[in-house]
């Protein structure tokens, strides 16, 4: 099927911005578009007419516009999930006075859909919209070990492990092993895999179907909790999930 030039390299100038990448210059959108500067410049004027893309008057650098944000407030807004689990992600957090986190599968990083700040939490990394990866975090391990044996196997092709801290797994057959032990226990920990001096623990949350649907996770400084406590910490984020899926319908 044919695709519109035209959009298709709007939409590409769009996924240039990241966290990492905020903010860039007419010539590095141009070079990294492999596109004329007048071309560059025309896409950014119409995105910029339309409000998916600003221009800071002082710098001249180009940044995404609002008009992104409001049409991702929208697509939250219809995510039942979300809905559901609102309350009870606020509950864990009001329970514990850590940051409680929902999470989805997009290719093959979890993203980040809701999150609530918990009182104690000393954790500002996470956001709305922020993507993990699979191997490394709590929540990442939930989405893959939960899927479908044929869906696994699509997400391990030719993923690539790569190193965060020390305590990162490296490579398929641990990685294997450690899924393994996730169905096993109906939970996972990520160890300071993701994050120096971070724990986080995380559990799924089913459909009505059985099918997997997100990941609830909740995140803590490990010098303030030890195992006994990370164990207690795990079974009441079980809990708060087994407590959503019930409200999806799952039986």
């Amino acid at each position: 099927m044919p695709i519109i030039q035209a959009l298709d390299r709007a939409l590409r100038i769009l996924d240039l911005f990241d966290e990492h990448t905020p903010e860039l210059k007419l010539t590095e959108i141009s070079a990294r578009m492999q596109l004329h500067k007048s071309t560059a410049h025309a896409l950014l004027r119409t995105l910029q007419i339309h409000g998916y893309i600003e221009q800071d008057e002082e710098s001249g650098k180009y940044r995404l516009g609002l008009r992104l944000l409001e049409k991702g407030q929208m697509l939250l807004q219809n995510l039942d999930i979300r809905n559901v689990a609102r309350p009870h992600l606020q509950a864990l957090s009001d329970a514990t006075g850590q940051t409680a986190h929902l999470l989805i599968l997009d290719g093959r990083e979890g993203v980040y859909i809701d999150k609530v700040e918990g009182a104690q939490a000393a954790i500002r990394y996470s956001r709305i919209g922020r993507r993990v990866p699979l191997h490394s975090s709590a929540s990442g391990k939930v989405l893959a070990a939960f899927q479908p044996p044929d869906a696994l196997e699509r997400l391990l092709a030719g993923y690539t492990y790569v190193r965060h801290t020390p305590n990162t797994i490296d490579s398929e057959a641990k990685f294997r092993r450690e899924l393994e032990e996730v169905r096993k226990h109906g939970c996972a920990f990520d160890r300071e895999e993701n994050e120096p001096g971070v724990l986080c623990i995380a559990a799924p949350i089913f459909g009505h179907d059985g099918q997997l649907l997100a990941a609830m996770s909740l995140s803590c400084m490990t010098a303030r909790v030890d195992e006994a406590e990370a164990q207690r910490l795990a079974e009441r984020v079980r809990k708060t999930t087994a407590e959503i899926s019930a409200r999806l319908g799952h039986r």
